[in-house]
C-alpha cells in the first residue's frame, strides 16, 4: 500500500499518518527526515544533497526523488509507505510516478483532506492561544499570519495535485472537518478497500 496524503497545513495529515502507521504497519516517510538521514549516512544522493545545501542551494526534485527511491528499498517500506510532504508540485508528482514505474511499482491511492480554510485559521489561532496559556512557546508556524502565508503557498504550489491525481483515478477525498475519530474511520475504510483485493 503506497499512499500520499494531501491537504493544506493544519488539515490533520500528521495525526492521521500516525494512525495509519499503527493500523497498517507501513512507515511514514518525511522528505525532511529522509534528506537528513541520507546526508548523515553519506549515500551517493546524500552526498550530492549535502554539497547543494552547503553551497546554499535548494535541493532539486531529482535529488529528492533519488532519496525517496533509496528509502523505499529498505525492508520496512517493502509492504508500502505513506509519503508526507512530497510531492509538493505536479512536476514532483510526475517525477515520482516515473521513478515508481522504473521499479515496477505504482501508488495505491492519494487521500485528500478537504477542509474549510477559514476554520483552519481559527483552529490554528486557538492552538496558539492554548499553547501560550500553558506557558509553552508558540511555534512560529502557529501564528495566523504565518499560517495564512503557508496556506497561500499550498494553494499555488500543491493544490493542483488534486486535479493531477483525480485525472489518473488515484484521488480519494475525506471531509477533514469531521471529528478526528470520524476522519480516521473514513481513511481506514478507503485503505481497507485497497488491502482486500490483494488478500484474496
Amino acid at each position: 500500500m503506497r499512499i500520499i496524503l494531501l491537504g493544506p497545513p493544519g488539515a490533520g495529515k500528521g495525526t492521521q499518518s500516525e494512525r495509519i502507521v499503527a493500523r497498517f504497519g507501513i512507515p511514514q516517510l518525511s522528505t525532511g527526515d529522509m534528506l537528513r538521514a541520507a546526508v548523515a549516512g553519506g549515500t551517493p544522493v546524500g552526498r550530492e544533497a549535502k554539497a547543494v545545501m552547503e553551497a546554499g542551494g535548494l535541493v532539486s526534485d531529482a535529488i529528492v526523488v533519488g532519496i525517496v527511491a533509496d528509502r523505499i528499498e529498505e525492508a520496512d517500506a517493502r509492504n508500502g509507505f505513506i509519503l508526507d510532504g512530497f510531492p509538493r508540485t505536479v512536476e514532483q508528482a510526475k517525477a515520482l510516478d516515473a521513478m515508481l514505474e522504473r521499479k515496477g511499482l505504482s501508488l495505491s491511492a492519494v487521500v485528500e483532506f478537504k477542509v474549510d480554510e477559514g476554520a483552519l485559521v481559527g483552529r490554528i489561532a486557538r492552538r496558539a492561544e492554548e499553547t501560550a496559556a500553558r506557558g509553552q512557546p508558540v511555534r512560529k508556524d502557529d501564528t495566523p499570519e504565518v499560517f495564512r502565508s503557508r496556506l497561500d503557498a499550498y494553494r499555488v504550489q500543491t493544490a493542483p495535485l488534486s486535479a493531477y491525481y483525480a485525472g489518473s483515478g488515484m484521488l480519494r477525498t475525506v471531509d477533514g472537518m469531521k471529528p478526528i475519530e470520524a476522519v480516521t474511520a473514513d481513511v481506514a475504510a478507503i485503505l481497507e478497500a485497497l488491502v482486500e483485493p490483494a488478500a484474496s
